[in-house]
């Protein structure tokens, strides 16, 4: 780990978003919606943030256990961009399959402002099953009113709460950063006290909540389910093409 109804203008499109609080749960903190501006990206296809790079021909590979099974995830950088808002976003395509077979197959959109902040721009979903294609947690900022969020901050510090994208009951997925000194340990390697750690969880889930983990100059390694179904993913290998 996903909506007001506004006009498309031009290239230098802004949303004109105070930093409003709003409550996700009961139990959940308030969380900020981020401010978008157009103008804030003069390199948005360069994505250095430490704790989400995303490099050109970068391919993650990820084992997932969900109730027991196992399920193989694959997320490869492309080098391929998509404008959404003005803004030239890159394409990461991410597919799940089990026992060979494709059961998941999604292309991200992401972008990083001149603060650092990477973006989640939307995505292109589709799920298979029984020969079913299902399509219906797709969203594009800037389409019906979906706004885009941030997937990571320049910037995290212990407490902060956001939005990682919002299209009332397709995509509304939140965040808040837990620790920036967490340790982990994968079959990629282990990070001891340097580890980013996030709580997320989404209103359309209320019984859900994840934990995951990110390793500076790596990205995520580790996703864990702490209420809800058991399911962990974890990252086994990073490939280069």
């Amino acid at each position: 780990m996903k909506r007001y109804r506004f006009l498309v203008a031009a290239a230098a499109l802004v949303f004109v978003l105070l930093p409003v609080r709003v409550l996700a749960a009961k139990s959940q903190p308030a969380v900020i919606t981020p401010s978008f501006d157009a103008r804030n990206f003069p390199r948005p296809t360069t994505i250095n943030n430490p704790y989400f790079p995303l490099v050109p021909g970068t391919v993650f590979v990820y084992q997932e256990t969900k109730n027991g099974h196992s399920e193989h995830d694959e997320v490869f950088v492309t080098r391929d961009t998509k404008k959404i808002l003005g803004v030239t976003c890159v394409v990461v395509r991410d597919t799940v399959s089990i026992g060979g077979q494709v059961t998941e197959d999604t292309f991200d959109w992401y972008a990083q402002d001149k603060y650092g902040n990477v973006w989640y721009m939307g995505e292109d979903a589709k799920q298979y099953k029984n020969g079913v294609v299902d399509t219906s947690g797709s969203w594009q900022a800037g389409v019906d009113g979906a706004l885009p969020g941030y997937i990571m901050e320049a910037h995290p510090q212990v407490g902060d709460a956001y939005r990682q994208e919002y299209y009332p009951g397709v995509a509304e997925d939140m965040a808040q950063v837990l620790s920036l000194t967490a340790s982990v340990s994968v079959p990629y390697g282990s990070w001891q006290g340097n580890a980013l750690q996030t709580k997320e969880w989404s209103p359309l889930e209320p019984n859900v909540i994840e934990q995951k983990y990110y390793a500076p100059g790596v990205g995520m390694v580790r996703d864990v389910t702490v209420k809800g179904p058991t399911s962990e993913s974890v990252l086994v290998a990073v490939n280069h093409q």
